[in-house]
């Protein structure tokens, strides 16, 4: 057996507390990064207000997000495409396990909910994962540090198929098959769906009137799926001719085609897919716009 206990990270990080407002206010003045402070922004409308972005994640998701673009002096104005709900299940046996494999911070909050154990293993798609892991409790945790293979490369690395099964927590729609390439390698796997994301019926009214407005300057997504809501729920509200002042910035590749032929002001790809790199990519568009 490959000893794998060395390989995780015991370290705690404190939960953060959930925002209750859809709207965050900015830092103003020199307090933002990356030279948000400077006074021209490429923007006409630079002197009458701040700027803002779209947060399309889930809440629980959002409030760390809008906390980092406060940093910056953006303002985030939160507008879920997905609302999580787990599910009410029985506690999973974990006995026998060799790790527990998360694709999600929502999937680490299904099962904390579900089971107080937290000395098994646990490998996370990204760091986010990882960091709600390790504020569930979960002792031994390692971040794959980005998508899907990722994961699967980890394992690999990390786990030896004698021994014992492992545990995927998933939701009811997923990007990959974690499951079936590691079952592919030999590895028995458990796959259990512990919450659906369920998408929002219509953009809210505040988000609705701030872009048909002109007054979002940036739009964050985080995955294929949620971009394609936006793109259907904007042309629902009348407002896809309204993109002209918006930066799309997108995780993925899959992400940004998934906004279809929406006109943006400007699209951008993070060059890895997590939430670290899409936010190095909007300070790369802050600094270039400052020294316009």
């Amino acid at each position: 057996m490959k000893q794998i206990a060395g390989h995780f990270h015991a370290r705690r990080v404190a939960a953060g507390s959930l925002a209750q407002n859809l709207v965050t206010r900015p830092i103003l003045g020199d307090e933002g990064r990356m030279g948000t402070s400077c006074r021209s922004r490429g923007y006409a409308d630079a002197p009458r207000r701040g700027l803002s972005a779209l947060v399309t994640r889930p809440r629980a998701e959002a409030a760390g997000l809008a906390e980092a673009l406060a940093a910056r002096g953006i303002e985030a104005v939160v507008e879920p495409l997905l609302d999580i709900r787990y599910r009410d299940l029985p506690a999973p046996d974990l006995a026998g396990v060799q790790a527990i494999l998360c694709t999600s911070a929502n999937g680490v909050r299904a099962l904390a909910r579900l089971t107080a154990e937290r000395a098994v293993p646990l490998l996370a798609v990204g760091e986010a994962s990882a960091a709600r892991a390790r504020a569930e409790g979960f002792a031994r945790v390692e971040s794959a540090g980005g998508a899907v293979g990722d994961l699967v490369r980890l394992a690999q690395q990390r786990l030896d198929p004698a021994a014992g099964r492992l545990f995927n927590v998933a939701g009811s729609l997923v990007a990959g098959d974690l499951a079936g390439e590691l079952r592919a390698r030999g590895f028995a796997v458990d796959r259990m769906v512990l919450y659906e994301a369920c998408p929002a019926a219509a953009l809210g009214g505040a988000a609705a009137r701030a872009l048909g407005a002109g007054t979002i300057d940036f739009a964050l997504f985080f995955s294929p799926r949620t971009a394609a809501i936006f793109a259907r729920l904007a042309e629902r509200a009348g407002v896809t001719e309204a993109m002209g002042p918006v930066t799309a910035l997108s995780l993925s590749a899959a992400a940004d085609a998934a906004l279809g032929s929406l006109r943006f002001r400007e699209r951008h790809i993070a060059e890895r897919p997590n939430q670290g790199s899409l936010l190095t990519a909007l300070d790369r568009v802050l600094a270039e716009r400052c020294r316009a």
